[in-house]
C-alpha cells in the first residue's frame, strides 16, 4: 500500500498532501483518469485540435464515448479526442490539424488544451481567414487565438463560409485568370486572396483591381 501523509493546515477546509515520490505519479495519473468538466462546457464552441500519435492515450480511461463513436479522454490540461469525423459538430466547430505526413487511418486522435476553446456563435463576428500559399489551403481561425495580426478582417460564420469558398476555387481553378495579364499565376492569386482576407472588399472588385 502506498503511504500517504495527510497534514490539515491552518486555513480551513484546506488540506495539503505531501506524498512519497513513488506515489506522487500514482496520485496525478488518478487525477487525470477522474477529471471531468460539466458537459455544457463545450456547447457553442470553436477549437482546433492537433492530430496526435495514437500512443499518447496510453493509460487514459475514455470518459465520454458518444453515439456517433467518438471517443473522449479528459485530463486537466485538456482533451482528447479520438473521431472519424470533425468540422461542424452539433452545435460547435472543431477543427483538426493533421499530423505529417497524413495517417491512415479514417479515426483521428487530436489532442486540445482548454484555453484553446473559444465562444461560438453565428450573430458576432469571430472569425478570420488564414491562408497557406505553399500547400494552396486556407482555414479559419478564431479572434481569440494569440496569432491573430490584427490584419485579417473579422467576419460572421456565414461571412466567412462565404469567402473560404472562392478561396478555394481561386486555388483550385484556373479558369476565373483568362481575361487577366500576368506573367505567373501564383502571383496573381496571392495578391487576390490576400485583398479577400484583409478587406472587406468583393471578389469581383478585387479582380477589377487588377484587371
Amino acid at each position: 500500500m502506498l503511504e500517504i501523509k495527510i497534514i490539515l493546515g491552518c486555513k480551513v477546509n484546506q488540506i495539503l498532501f505531501v506524498l512519497l515520490p513513488f506515489a506522487h505519479s500514482d496520485y496525478l495519473c488518478n487525477m487525470e483518469k477522474n477529471f471531468r468538466p460539466s458537459p455544457n462546457s463545450f456547447k457553442n464552441t470553436f477549437c482546433v485540435f492537433h492530430e496526435m500519435p495514437i500512443e499518447s492515450i496510453h493509460g487514459l480511461k475514455v470518459q465520454y464515448d458518444s453515439k456517433a463513436g467518438s471517443k473522449y479522454y479528459y485530463t486537466q490540461s485538456g482533451m482528447y479526442r479520438l473521431s472519424n469525423h470533425w468540422g461542424r459538430l452539433a452545435n460547435s466547430k472543431w477543427r483538426l490539424e493533421p499530423l505529417a505526413p497524413e495517417t491512415i487511418s479514417k479515426f483521428k486522435l487530436g489532442y486540445a488544451s482548454w484555453e484553446d476553446f473559444y465562444p461560438d456563435n453565428a450573430e458576432e463576428a469571430l472569425y478570420y481567414l488564414e491562408a497557406n500559399f505553399t500547400n494552396k489551403t486556407v482555414n479559419y481561425q478564431h479572434k481569440n487565438n494569440p496569432l491573430h495580426d490584427k490584419k485579417a478582417v473579422l467576419r460572421t460564420s456565414f461571412e466567412t463560409t462565404k469567402r473560404i469558398k472562392q478561396v478555394r476555387n481561386l486555388f483550385n481553378l484556373t479558369s476565373w485568370a483568362v481575361y487577366f495579364d500576368y506573367d505567373d499565376i501564383d502571383v496573381l492569386r496571392e495578391k487576390i486572396i490576400t485583398e479577400l482576407i484583409i478587406t472587406n472588399k468583393t471578389l469581383e472588385e478585387i479582380k477589377r483591381q487588377f484587371m
